[in-house]
């Protein structure tokens, strides 16, 4: 471990470094934990996992606040641990989803940049512990982050107590890699000055108080990779109808073939779409994201993208082996910034930004559902979506048009739960086509919606649904006790599809 004592360049500070164990140990029931980590990358992992070892003789709860997604299963592990109390903003494990819906511990579903606003105004627990996964620590007090930012910049400035994580399987070329910018508080802050992604605005590493530091532990866990599973049929349909539709926007002079600066949400069907961009005309492209996947560096290898901004990098294994082993040929055209600033609305309104973010289900009148199945199991959360649907240029959802062999219609009368109004959804997309929504009525939205993107199976159901619907009138027409009918038909049933009206 000496030979590590180089990362930190303070040398005040050597005299901090712990064991996991011992950190672990500081932490008592009840407390709020902050800890580093966004989509899979540049969690904590070495105290959290001794906190789940001590859970084994010891009955303890605590809140876990993070920046969205942790790797290394911290989730499952803490879950089944019984340690969690209060869970926030975002997860995306399968054990901790069967545990908040079962209401073992609680969950809060926020949009990814509230957060830090609501830990810096007091209105959410003050950070007892914020545990955070570091490069290295810089001779004038900078934490260096790994391979996301987060909500670390805040977790850090706010906590009582700050533990930090040296992860020495992290190269120290990410150094020079991050912006840190934070926002003063609300009512005193000046605007943030950041005019294109490629700007930087802030320092390379997080400051922080020494004398806040309790302990430094030394790891040299690897990130997770990413879950991401290859483009197939129905994702390369959606992304060439998404490339007609931008085709779309060139033609009538609302973008070039530069288009505008692109965001693209996780999981495997928004990557997708994005990476059938590789084959397009478009190009010099600008990405300024939560997250990059395997597409954005897919498109920087094709010469596509020249710059890609921000929060966090999220990788298979295979592009995580041939990004981090070459990381030389990415640092110029890379930079990781705090999750508020990544998805703030002031400057994803003034970029003017293309969103593309994936649904669970939409309905015929543009209101999406990103997060609960049937209405009440939350998936996932809805993560950074709402950032940018409510401010982008362009809002973009795509989803399957069916799900679980046909049994389920992503297109339904009304989602069983709204994530996304009509009025923040402008464009859908499926495998069968796209939606324009901007510009257009409830009844023009609803007539373009199943005529581009039902699946043939459900067309029948839902026009016959839709007809009937206007014989009630109404700016919004619906049948209201048949609204949740394809819902609730697949709960008697296991299938939404009513066969005597679906079309053979």
């Amino acid at each position: 471990m000496l030979n590590n004592l180089d990362r930190i360049k303070d040398t005040s500070l050597h005299s901090l470094v712990v064991g996991a164990e011992e950190a672990a140990s500081w932490i008592q029931h009840g407390m709020t934990l902050g800890l580093s980590g966004f989509t899979r990358s540049g969690d904590a992992k070495a105290v959290p996992l001794a906190l789940v070892e001590r859970a084994a003789t010891e009955s303890f709860k605590v809140n876990i606040f993070t920046g969205a997604s942790v790797g290394s299963d911290i989730d499952k592990l803490l879950s089944e641990a019984g340690i969690v109390h209060k869970r926030l903003p975002f997860q995306a494990d399968a054990t901790m989803r069967k545990h908040i819906n079962a209401g073992n511990h609680l969950f809060v579903d926020q949009h990814l940049s509230h957060t830090s606003e609501l830990i810096r105004s007091g209105v959410l627990p003050t950070i007892d512990f914020a545990v955070v996964e570091a490069v290295s620590i810089t001779a004038d007090g900078m934490i260096i982050p790994t391979t996301s930012v987060g909500n670390s910049t805040t977790f850090v400035s706010q906590a009582k107590n700050i533990i930090i994580e040296i992860n020495v399987e992290q190269s120290e070329m990410l150094e020079g890699l991050h912006d840190i910018y934070e926002p003063a508080a609300q009512g005193s802050r000046q605007p943030i000055p950041l005019m294109s992604a490629e700007e930087r605005i802030g320092q390379i590493g997080i400051p922080f108080d020494a004398s806040k530091v309790k302990g430094i532990v030394f790891t040299n866990y690897t990130d997770s990779p990413s879950p991401i599973v290859p483009p197939d049929e129905e994702t390369e349909e959606m992304a060439q109808h998404l490339i007609s539709f931008l085709r779309q926007e060139v033609s009538a002079g609302r973008l070039t073939n530069k288009l505008a600066p692109l965001q693209a949400g996780i999981g495997s069907v928004a990557n997708a779409v994005l990476g059938g961009m590789i084959n397009s005309e478009f190009e010099d492209l600008q990405v300024y994201s939560e997250v990059l996947q395997d597409s954005v560096f897919e498109l920087i290898d094709a010469g596509k993208v020249n710059f890609a901004s921000a929060c966090s990098i999220t990788l298979s294994q295979e592009m995580m082996d041939k990004v981090y082993g070459n990381l030389e040929e990415y640092r110029d055209k890379l930079v990781l910034r705090p999750q508020e600033i990544t998805n703030h609305p002031e400057i994803i309104r003034r970029l003017g930004l293309i969103s593309i973010n994936t649904a669970l289900e939409f309905d015929i009148y543009g209101n999406v559902n990103s997060t609960h199945v049937s209405g009440t199991k939350m998936m996932n959360g809805i993560g950074g979506s709402g950032d940018f649907a409510r401010n982008s240029r362009i809002a973009i959802f795509v989803t399957k048009s069916i799900a679980k062999g046909g049994n389920i219609s992503s297109i339904v009368p009304f989602v069983a739960h709204v994530d996304h109004t009509e009025h923040d959804v402008d464009v859908v997309v499926t495998e069968q086509g796209y939606a324009d929504l901007r510009g257009l009525a409830p009844r023009e939205r609803a007539e373009l919606i199943i005529e581009n993107c039902v699946h043939p199976m459900y067309k029948k159901q839902l026009r016959d649904y839709y007809e009937e619907a206007l014989t009630r009138g109404g700016q919004t027409p619906h049948v209201l006790e048949k609204a949740f009918s394809f819902h609730a038909n697949l709960a008697k049933n296991g299938t939404m599809l009513d066969k005597e009206t679906a079309l053979v």
